[in-house]
């Protein structure tokens, strides 16, 4: 049972992540949004750090990154989200 008064954090992410899982996907804004559930403004506002994913949208852009087979890393209570992509060039 979960103490009261402590909510379970969830992944963390940052424009910069955001913005490189829609592009890793080849989604558009308005497709990411789709996807989502959400408004393009809101895609928008994520990736220029305007406001970060939290709660249940977190969650979802997580899914999307598993499912997508975009890499990230869990780290400390939460999930922080992380690029693990190289370039093999």
């Amino acid at each position: 049972m979960v103490a009261k008064g402590r909510r379970r954090r969830g992944p963390v992410w940052n424009a910069q992540q955001v913005r490189a899982l829609r592009e890793h996907l080849g989604l558009t804004q308005e497709q990411m949004a789709a996807e989502l559930g959400s408004r393009q403004q809101t895609i928008s506002e994520w990736e220029t750090g305007q406001y970060q994913p939290r709660g249940t949208s977190a969650r979802l852009l997580t899914l999307i990154a598993e499912r997508g087979g975009f890499a990230y890393q869990a780290k400390g209570q939460g999930s922080r989200v992380e690029n693990q992509e190289q370039d093999t060039d």
